[in-house]
């Protein structure tokens, strides 16, 4: 990591990078609904100001997984409007571009398409939020990299294994080879990692002159025994690792001490919960690679709607109020307005000389009221803010410390009280299938199909949409059992019936002796496996002529790599 200057000359790559824009976020929403928008505009803005070769984005441009005609519109309108044009594109790929751009019928960077005119080549991996579903395994990114505004890469087709083929580019004598992965469920990639089911391929030639760049999005910070992914699974022959789906802003570098590569954090540039991580002021950086040596510059988003947020303990203020002090929740409806007015000061103060910065700012304030205090009505006390900040129904957050008890007797700790769950939060769509057919009788378990492949199923129906995800499930799953019937020569109905309860009895014996043994389950809303429904393959060869901007690169293809 270089923290001198690196200067703008033909050697140098300019890369604009940025996570998580969630487009589309509240659009609907009258004072927020073109946040969004006004920042993809800003970031797009800056990269054509800047003269960057490219605009890395690390998923999540959308916040939907089917985004509505009006945010696919605006944001294809503003593709369009920075990222065409006469202005020559100064890089090369040198890589197999039918391996690095797998999802497309036309697959080769769009910059150098005959038949359209690109000065700023995007290049985007697919997040959680709008990550492939349904049968053709497809998403909003795919839309835009068959219109040709976006270089949609990083998509994985098998559960089985997963190989990493870098993009491959060269400008003056700086060589960069581009990773991507996208977003994949943490706990499956996090077993795949495990059992080394994951390989970063790289070039035969000059693997010690590559500077090495990777986006991911994924957990990074721990949210179960294995909902995440540790920096340390990542190789180490990385330099930079652009890590998205994290929100707070951690943009500038910072070293892994064990894998001895940077790690950068750009964050969201929209406030999508208002929770702490987002209160952190959003930014995007200019990275500047020049042979092995980097510099990332920070840049600070303007459009950026501002947010507040204070926690306040009724309990350390006995000085203005007590449970017992008469007419109390009158005294902390007070204390509170006092507390959001003086946020909204400050606000106003930052905002002296931005222009850009939307008027209203978001304000939340956690109240911590347990030791006997009551709560006051929100709805009323969000009236007197209603024209001066754009989130007027939940500025006030109560929240109640769980209060421990002294336990004197240990034979007396009833611990099923004590670590009682709260309702079902937290709890998803596939637990609930799961917890069903667990707790139902024997003659109500599915022999077809699995708990675990309808609990995914119904996951996609919900959360994304999918209304054939089941369909798919079913059709999936009985085509399958009639191969297996074929091959074991079954014919007569009892045979089949033996046979059909049989497998599904072999299936729940298997799934007991460890948590992810089920590799038949269908995975075919997700990450199709190989026996699933085929994702279409490219039908047309690479296009002619490149007018003039770098020769497509046949040097090094896939057969000229290894895997480290």
């Amino acid at each position: 990591f270089s923290t001198a200057e690196i200067p703008d000359d033909e050697d140098t790559f300019k890369i604009l990078i940025a996570t998580d824009i969630h487009l589309g976020y509240l659009e609907k929403d009258a004072i927020r609904g073109n946040d969004t928008y006004n920042t993809l505009n800003e970031i797009l803005q800056c990269a054509k100001q800047n003269e960057v070769d490219f605009i890395l984005l690390g998923g999540d441009l959308f916040h939907d997984n089917k985004p509505s005609r009006q945010c696919l519109h605006k944001c294809i309108t503003m593709l369009r409007k920075y990222c065409m044009g006469d202005s020559p594109v100064r890089f090369e790929i040198l890589s197999d571009q039918k391996v690095n751009f797998n999802t497309t019928q036309f697959p080769w960077v769009n910059y150098q398409d005959e038949n359209l005119n690109i000065s700023i080549p995007v290049f985007s991996i697919h997040g959680n939020h709008d990550d492939p579903t349904g049968a053709e395994g497809l998403c909003a990114l795919d839309l835009l990299s068959a219109s040709g505004f976006v270089n949609h890469f990083g998509h994985s087709h098998s559960v089985e294994k997963i190989e990493i083929s870098p993009i491959l580019m060269q400008k003056g004598i700086t060589k960069l080879a581009l990773y991507g992965l996208g977003s994949i469920p943490d706990e499956r990639l996090y077993r795949m990692f495990v059992n080394k089911q994951v390989s970063m391929l790289r070039p035969k030639e000059d693997q010690d002159g590559w500077f090495n760049l990777f986006t991911i999005h994924q957990n990074r910070s721990k949210h179960g025994p294995t909902n995440y992914i540790p920096e340390q699974f990542l190789d180490d022959f990385l330099d930079l690792v652009v890590w998205g789906h994290e929100h707070e802003c951690l943009i500038k570098p910072t070293l892994n001490e064990q894998q001895l590569f940077y790690v950068s954090q750009p964050g969201s540039s929209v406030a999508t919960s208002l929770s702490p991580g987002e209160a952190t002021k959003k930014k995007i950086g200019l990275l500047r690679v020049k042979g092995r040596k980097m510099k990332l510059q920070e840049i600070p988003l303007k459009t950026v709607r501002q947010f507040f947020i204070e926690d306040v303990v009724l309990a350390d203020h006995q000085d203005c109020f007590t449970p017992d002090t008469p007419h109390v929740t009158k005294k902390i409806e007070d204390f509170c307005f006092a507390k959001v007015t003086e946020m909204l000061h400050e606000a106003e103060r930052e905002r002296l000389g931005c222009p850009l910065t939307p008027e209203k700012p978001l304000i939340r304030l956690r109240v911590d009221y347990s030791g006997g205090f009551e709560a006051f009505n929100t709805s009323r006390f969000s009236q007197k803010f209603v024209d001066r900040v754009a989130n007027p129904k939940d500025i006030i957050h109560f929240v109640r410390r769980r209060e421990q008890k002294e336990i004197k007797d240990e034979n007396s700790i009833d611990y099923g009280k004590l670590f009682k769950p709260t309702a079902v939060e937290g709890l998803r769509v596939e637990d609930l299938v799961k917890q069903y057919f667990e707790a139902a009788e024997q003659k109500v378990q599915l022999s077809l199909l699995t708990e675990q492949g309808m609990g995914k199923a119904i996951q996609e129906f919900v959360d994304k949409d999918e209304k054939e995800a089941i369909e798919e499930l079913i059709t999936y799953q009985l085509r399958k059992t009639q191969l297996h019937l074929q091959s074991r020569g079954v014919t007569t109905e009892q045979d089949i019936d033996a046979e059909v309860k049989e497998r599904a009895k072999a299936h729940r014996l298997e799934r007991g002796d460890g948590d992810f043994a089920d590799q038949d389950v269908l995975d075919v809303t997700m990450d199709s496996d190989e026996g699933s429904v085929p994702v279409a393959a490219p039908t047309r060869g690479r296009g002619r002529g490149s007018r003039g901007r770098g020769g497509r690169g046949r040097g090094r293809g896939e057969s000229d790599k290894e895997m480290q």
